[in-house]
């Protein structure tokens, strides 16, 4: 075969790979063409030594040429613990370089969300929310290419990126259409596990095709030995030099470049040498010939092992206890000996340090080979050097990671540190590390309780279960004392909530409440106890539960907040229940501080959750306050978006500004937010009770839209059937697909799934009509199989909304009622139900109950005016009925 040449400026290791010089041209000429051309992601996967590293040194030669910014990272194996170290590498370098002013109007509001992470901004008072500090990275790409197009970032050894790097890679990945920015990145095959693994399926999956690198072929390896040594190398040396190194093209140069040192000739006499020339270049070949180079050549190469990036020849100098003089000799000899070199200007990274390693296989080699009672006690040494430059906690964490257990206080105190700057900038893995090292330390008594609850606190949104036993082990030893104890019970009880375990939960904190005197903290665990009972779905509630509540909330005048918390529970149960919206809206109002929520009770206020404010904003909701219920649900978006909260806070969020605008009667901006609800709910996870509530929502506004195949795909694709929540979700979605399945012609198992919503709901006491609407749908479902039955199940509907008192409770009564009736008393209770819903804020309700006047009356005025209101309110279904109406002349 024809020997094929590399292009004069590619390097060695670039032999035989034209196809993937290719794919990088037409990305890079793709992503070049246009300001708004979509993005590019190329992942290159090969084996140690098959030049993926070679090979984006020529995308960003080529990349170069076209004019384009190039920005470039690379993953360490001694450094997958330091979060973030990938994506600040390759982002901070073009950060820096700006004015602060500069960089925070680039960034905008996602400045303090992202800045902390890439170490261009100081961290905020609260734990960061992770998947909004990667939403915020997303952000900051996007943006930076607008100003660096066209822009292209490198990422070499994706295997060995941080898992919050991985994180970040894993979103921008999936976006990367929406941003003119091409990604390249190379990785092993294998190497990584679990959670970092999933990541780079995620970005493999987004690159479509990846490309897999293969060894060189025996031409080819013919080729490049004749090019290093000579024409004069013959076939049979060129066949052992490829039999000795499988093809591979870093384990090629290597070998040629010894070949070269030795003077050996290259030809068939000589080839038998090439294995043992082989061995010295790699592995134990390596580490005899660092040991030839001497000690201190070899302390050094070992410091820079153990710092792995940032490598200064002073630093290396401290760590490896030589005179400057000497660190500077040992660095030559590293450089001459190709174990070390200056980085190169190319790659962006020189800001790091004086020194990199050639090759990472090189850095592997020598890092193994330190003995591991010294590698132990170089990372203590090179932790303390790490503090003692003023790089902070977190950046001596990975040292520490690495050092025996020692009964050492000031250790255990380094390493909470180190977690509490992981968790401020959005690292909770990171931050879990430093504490399980700090367990193992061991803490003095005393302080094990308080390493635990912070333990608990980095895994508490990614661990329940594992939060669950950390807690129940710190609040089982001496030291969790006064309100810290109150707080790691009322965590606890969070955590098995969010573990589908809401009567544990309920009995952890009624326990704990019944061992405290009485005064703030027992009154807070009890609010939190009725809290958990309050949105407790289970087939039955202690029938005292209510008056227990009532007879304690009378009590509070709203002077703090578990004053305020109980007066937002008994309006929620007082809602529930279906007595007067009145005596809600007045509970509610003075749980309020002049019409706002309380400093401490914010959405973003730790103390209570967020389960407290829907309470509130759901009572203001239901009792036709929407005004109120508006401002709140709007507050809580503005406050998550704003702190960079993007997982399940934000999801709930959006859950219920679309329920606020399905109250209204927006049904499209309703079914917008709930999409999107859902869309970031899939971050978190399925099964979740916020997962519900987007999912029950669009549904019922998709059938209010009169999308009823549209409703029944949803409901199929995200699982909206039984087995339902162990939590409250409003709507009660028994109540909506109970609906849904009438709509879909199922009548019969439409009527047993509103059954079943009856049974729950009067085990429970549930008998608002708003909130769990069963019986006005089931009394139609069965107005011609068994009218008697259907008049009476209207009856108590309309009892019940009586009582409550809303104008929409009453109108959809009497809607029901007219549905079920004919003639004159049918168009009576029709108007009338026009009336109470005209002053209603539901003005899809309105819509329909003046369309449905129109029919009754045989009103081409109502028809019109209620086709108005239901174009208005995007009720496609609803219109058309009423466009019907009107053509055959009603």
């Amino acid at each position: 075969m024809t020997e094929v040449r590399p292009t004069a400026a590619a390097s060695a290791s670039l032999w035989e790979r034209d196809e993937e010089v290719a794919a990088v041209t037409r990305a890079v000429d793709s992503l070049c063409a246009d300001r708004s051309s979509s993005g590019g992601l190329l992942v290159f996967r090969g084996e140690a030594g098959l030049g993926k590293t070679a090979l984006l040194a020529e995308t960003r030669r080529i990349a170069e040429a076209r004019g384009c910014t190039v920005w470039s990272a690379r993953g360490g194996e001694t450094l997958r613990s330091v979060p973030f170290n990938v994506v600040r590498q390759l982002l901070q370098p073009a950060l820096v370089s700006m004015l602060p002013e500069e960089a925070r109007e680039y960034l905008g509001d996602w400045y303090d969300i992202a800045g902390p992470a890439l170490g261009i901004a100081d961290p905020g008072d609260r734990q960061a929310d992770p998947q909004g500090v990667c939403d915020g990275l997303v952000a900051a790409v996007r943006r930076l290419a607008r100003r660096d197009w066209p822009l292209v970032l490198l990422i070499d050894d994706a295997h060995w990126a941080d898992q919050e790097t991985l994180h970040w890679l894993a979103s921008f990945a999936e976006r990367i259409d929406e941003m003119p920015v091409l990604v390249v990145v190379t990785r092993r095959p294998g190497e990584v596990s679990g959670t970092s693994a999933r990541h780079l399926d995620r970005v493999a999956a987004a690159a479509g095709p990846v490309t897999t690198l293969s060894a060189l072929t025996p031409d080819a390896t013919a080729g490049l030995t004749r090019a290093t040594l000579g024409r004069h190398a013959d076939a049979a040396f060129c066949r052992e030099v490829w039999a000795v190194t499988a093809g591979n093209p870093y384990d090629t140069v290597e070998l040629l470049a010894k070949v070269q040192d030795s003077e050996l000739e290259p030809v068939e006499a000589r080839a038998g040498e090439l294995r043992e020339l082989n061995r010295s270049a790699r592995g134990g070949g390596l580490v005899a010939r660092l040991e030839e180079l001497g000690i201190d050549a070899t302390r050094f190469a070992w410091a820079a092992a153990i710092l792995g990036t940032g490598i200064s020849i002073d630093l290396v100098a401290k760590l490896a206890t030589l005179k400057p003089d000497e660190a500077r000799r040992c660095a030559e000899l590293l450089r001459a000996a190709r174990i070390l070199t200056a980085p190169d200007p190319a790659t962006g990274r020189t800001a790091d340090g004086d020194l990199e390693f050639v090759h990472p296989l090189i850095a592997t080699a020598v890092y193994n080979s330190i003995p591991d009672a010294l590698r132990t006690a170089m990372h203590g040494i090179a932790a303390r050097i790490v503090t003692d430059e003023g790089h902070g906690a977190a950046a001596a964490a990975r040292h520490l990671l690495e050092v025996h257990p020692d009964d050492d206080e000031e250790l255990v105190g380094q390493l909470r540190e180190a977690a509490r700057e992981h968790l401020a900038v959005g690292a909770p893995d990171a931050a879990r590390r430093c504490l399980e090292r700090a367990l193992k330390e061991p803490p003095r008594p005393e302080i094990h309780p308080h390493v635990l609850y912070e333990l608990a606190e980095a895994t508490f949104l990614t661990a329940p279960a594992r939060t669950i036993s950390q807690l129940r082990t710190a609040l089982s030893m001496p030291g969790l004392d006064g309100e810290k104890r109150v707080d790691a019970v009322f965590r606890l009880s969070q955590a098995l909530l969010h573990n589908d375990q809401l009567e544990e939960a309920v009995r952890t904190v009624e326990a704990e409440a019944a061992r405290l005197a009485p005064g703030p903290a027992r009154m807070r665990l009890q609010a939190v106890h009725f809290m958990w009972e309050g949105i407790h779905a289970g087939e039955a509630t202690s029938p005292d539960r209510s008056r227990r509540l009532a007879d304690l909330a009378s009590t509070c005048t709203g002077r703090d907040n578990s004053e305020r918390a109980l007066l937002i529970l008994r309006g929620f149960d007082a809602l529930m229940h279906g007595e007067n919206a009145e005596v809600v809206a007045e509970l509610c109002d003075r749980a309020l501080v002049n019409g706002r929520l309380a400093p401490g009770l914010g959405w973003t206020d730790t103390e209570w959750g967020i389960e407290l404010l829907l309470m509130l904003a759901n009572a203001y909701a239901f009792t036709d306050r929407l005004d109120r219920a508006e401002t709140l649900y709007n507050e809580a978006l503005r406050a998550y978006e704003t702190a960079g909260w993007s997982g399940g806070h934000l999801a709930l969020a959006h859950a219920y500004v679309g329920l606020g605008h399905r109250r209204r009667g927006r049904l499209k901006e309703a079914e917008a937010s709930l999409r999107e609800s859902l869309r970031l709910a899939e971050r978190v996870g399925r099964g979740l009770p916020l997962y519900w509530s987007a999912t029950c929502n669009l549904v019922d506004t998709l059938l209010a839209r009169g999308h009823v195949q549209e409703a029944w795909d949803v409901a199929e694709h995200y699982g909206f059937a039984p087995p339902y929540p162990s939590t409250i979700v409003l709507p009660d979605p028994r109540s909506v697909r109970g609906r849904l399945l009438l709509a879909v012609g199922r009548t019969k198992d439409g009527v047993n799934e509103l059954e079943a919503a009856e049974k729950a709901a009067a085990a429970r006491g549930h008998h608002n009509p708003v909130l769990v609407p069963w019986a006005a749908d089931l009394a139609r479902a069965l107005a011609t199989e068994d009218p008697a039955r259907a008049a009476r199940l209207a009856v108590d509907v309309r009892r019940q909304a009586e009582r409550f008192g809303t104008d929409t409770a009453i109108g959809e009564a009497l809607r029901c009622a007219a549905a079920l009736e004919t003639g004159q008393r049918a168009v009576r209770l029709a108007g009338q139900a026009v009336t109470y819903l005209e002053a209603s804020p539901c003005q899809y309700e309105h819509a329909a109950a003046r369309v449905e006047y129109g029919i009754a009356a045989r009103s081409a005025t109502d028809l019109r005016r209620g086709l108005d209101l239901a174009l208005s309110c995007g009720a496609d279904g609803l219109a058309a009925r009423a466009r019907a109406e009107l053509e055959t002349g009603a």
